[in-house]
Parts: C-alpha cells; sequence; structure tokens
C-alpha cells in the first residue's frame, strides 16, 4: 500500500463540488518561476490527509478540481482524468486545474 500521501480540501456548493489537492510534503511551501509564484497553504489545500484511492475517487466525483504536486497530477494523467496539454510546471512542480462541464 502507498506510503506517500496527499492534502485536499472539498467544498461543496449549490451540488457542486470543488476539491483542492496537493502532495503532503508541498502544504506550506512558495512555488516559483519567472512569470508566476504561488503559496500551497493549509487554508487554501487544508488538512484532510488522503491516500491515492480516495484522492482519485474524490477527483472523478468533483465538478471542479485544483492539482498541485507531481505525484497527484501524474496519478490523475494516469488515470485519463485529463490531458497532459492541460498541464503547467511552476518551477520543477505540475499543477493542472479540471473543469468539468454537465450538460
Amino acid at each position: 500500500m502507498e506510503n506517500k500521501r496527499y492534502v485536499m480540501r472539498l467544498i461543496r456548493h449549490e451540488g457542486n463540488m470543488m476539491v483542492n489537492i496537493c502532495d503532503e510534503e508541498l502544504l506550506g511551501k512558495t512555488l516559483k518561476d519567472k512569470d508566476l509564484e504561488i503559496h500551497i497553504s493549509q487554508s487554501f489545500y487544508g488538512n484532510n490527509k488522503i491516500n491515492l484511492k480516495e484522492a482519485i475517487d474524490i477527483i472523478q466525483k468533483s465538478h471542479s478540481i485544483n492539482l498541485v504536486g507531481n505525484r497527484i497530477v501524474e496519478e490523475a494523467l494516469n488515470a485519463k482524468l485529463a490531458s497532459k496539454l492541460s498541464v503547467k510546471k511552476i518551477g520543477s512542480t505540475l499543477f493542472l486545474m479540471i473543469i468539468k462541464f454537465n450538460n
């Protein structure tokens, strides 16, 4: 079983689910590149620690997904939940946003 964990914050609003997930070791760090800086804060990403199976399950059920971290982004790509073309790099760290539109 996987020992690496993720940190998640789930927000429910008017029947929609938004989830923010980051690799656990990124929490509290600031990612930078020449044009962008992002702080991986507990207030945004939460403090609910989850494993990979839980992360993939909640991503599949959510409407708006914000992922930061090489591990979680690669796992979302491996699960065919997004295209590699949608991934942004902040420094050496992968960042991915997924928005699902319902008919």
